[in-house]
């Protein structure tokens, strides 16, 4: 099950993938974390990627399918894996699909999570995360069951991103339509997109990606 999840800034992403890997066991594979890990353990497009950051650039396209190639190679993603953050653009998304055919995959289906742009301010403003673990909270919508104790490993330390706020989600939404909504429309081609209505509750937005899920 290889597995793109589709969406603006705060329509749920996050919280779906991880309640994908709790169910199906397959990791979410995020690029900046796979970029850091790979420049940890000193690989030869880890070094490639710490050459170029350390010179102030940014890590091309190459590099980066070059780090996720490398990554769904590891044994924990035989059964497949949900790309977090990756494809953001047509031509990442192209130089993706060659990389898995490349390997003899192929991707099983690319979710969009679909939610009203008004509705996001509020939950983007509204997010939070352990600062230990790295599990998803909401001021509203996703509270720990014990305030103030993250219910996954009982930290009670917390932080938000500091671009979490309604002065920066316009900026965001631009950038995201500018350049990753293009998606929708090749994989829709591709006859692997599915979407949902995040604008349903998280248990029923969940209840509608098992659905999809299911069939594979």
């Amino acid at each position: 099950m290889r597995l793109i999840l589709l969406g603006p800034p705060g329509a749920g992403k996050g919280t779906q993938a991880q309640r994908i890997v709790e169910k199906y066991g397959i990791p979410q594979l995020s690029t900046g974390d796979m970029l850091r890990a790979a420049v940890q353990a000193g690989t030869e497009v880890g070094k490639r990627a710490k050459a170029v950051m350390d010179a102030g650039k940014l890590v091309s396209d190459d590099i980066v399918i070059a780090i996720v190639s490398e990554r769904i190679d590891q044994p924990d993603c035989e059964n497949g894996f949900i790309l977090d953050g990756f494809p953001r653009t047509l031509v990442q998304a192209d130089a993706t699909e060659a990389m898995l055919k490349g390997k003899g995959l192929e991707l099983s289906k690319v979710v969009e999570i679909q939610v009203d742009d008004k509705i996001l301010a509020d939950r983007v403003s509204g997010r939070y995360t352990c600062a230990n673990c790295g599990a998803g909270y909401h001021d509203t919508n996703v509270k720990p069951k014990v305030e103030g104790v993250c219910d996954r490993c009982g930290s009670t330390h917390f932080k938000r991103r500091p671009d979490d706020n309604r002065e920066t989600v316009v900026t965001r939404l631009g950038a995201y339509y500018k350049e990753t909504s293009p998606l929708i429309g090749y994989y829709y081609a591709k006859g692997k997109l599915q979407s949902v209505d995040g604008m349903a509750d998280i248990d029923h937005l969940t209840g509608e990606i098992e659905g999809i899920l299911s069939k594979l």
